[in-house]
């Protein structure tokens, strides 16, 4: 399955940063490194030489794909008339049939954390979820089997202009 282009504001400025940090930080520190292994002699033994191009290709690897990636994403802004409803960016407060409680927000793959409550909005509960109003139930397959969950309350944050 595709993963979809969506990002939240916050987790744009969390690939940026990195992105960010990875190219005008940690790179040129590496590739200081690696020089002074380098004119420390025979490069063939040298273990930081040789880990400090290990890391150099990692980095290299990880910013391309950033910057690749940040290019292709479309940060979605909450809209007022998108209250009562669950869309992109919602955090949805739910309960399950034995009562317990969970809450959500529905975030981009690049993003997702479900330690923090934050699930993709290609995984299967947040399918089931969309366009959903408090009070509606939802039935969600998941490899244990039908979860059924019930929207308690939904949320925008709109202050992340």
């Amino acid at each position: 399955m595709k993963r979809s282009n969506y990002i939240t504001r916050q987790g744009w400025q969390v690939l940026d940063d990195e992105l960010k940090y990875l190219w005008k930080q940690e790179r040129p520190k590496v590739t200081q490194a690696v020089s002074e292994a380098a004119a420390l002699g025979d490069r063939s033994e040298n273990a930081e030489y040789i880990y400090g191009k290990k890391r150099l290709r990692e980095i290299d690897r990880r910013v391309r794909f950033l910057m690749k990636r940040l290019d292709e994403l479309t940060i979605v802004y909450p809209q007022r008339q998108q209250a009562g409803k669950v869309y992109f960016g919602a955090w949805v407060s739910l309960v399950d049939e034995q009562d317990k409680a969970v809450a959500y927000q529905l975030v981009g793959p690049d993003e997702f954390d479900v330690n923090r409550g934050k699930i993709s909005i290609d995984s299967p509960i947040a399918r089931a979820l969309l366009g959903k109003q408090v009070g509606d139930e939802v039935v969600v397959k998941t490899p244990q089997g039908e979860r059924y969950l019930e929207v308690v309350s939904i949320e925008y944050d709109y202050n992340t202009f």
